[in-house]
């Protein structure tokens, strides 16, 4: 994931917070609903790139020393 990916994913993730404190000040439950899927979309992105960065290095048999 690119910088300009990252900060797009971080700005959805704030947009959405927005929105969902908005439907919840005002009662609105659709705009609660959909900032809150906005901002888990978003952090879901974020945690999919960190795994596939992570993922490359990781060979899966981390604290398997050999013995």
């Amino acid at each position: 994931m690119s910088v300009f990916d990252k900060a797009k994913a971080k700005a959805e993730e704030l947009l959405g917070r927005a929105e969902q404190v908005y439907g919840e000040s005002h009662g609105d439950a659709a705009a609660t609903i959909d900032g809150e899927a906005r901002r888990l979309e978003a952090e879901a992105e974020e945690e999919r790139a960190d795994r596939d960065r992570h993922g490359r290095d990781d060979d899966g048999l981390a604290g398997a020393g050999a013995h």
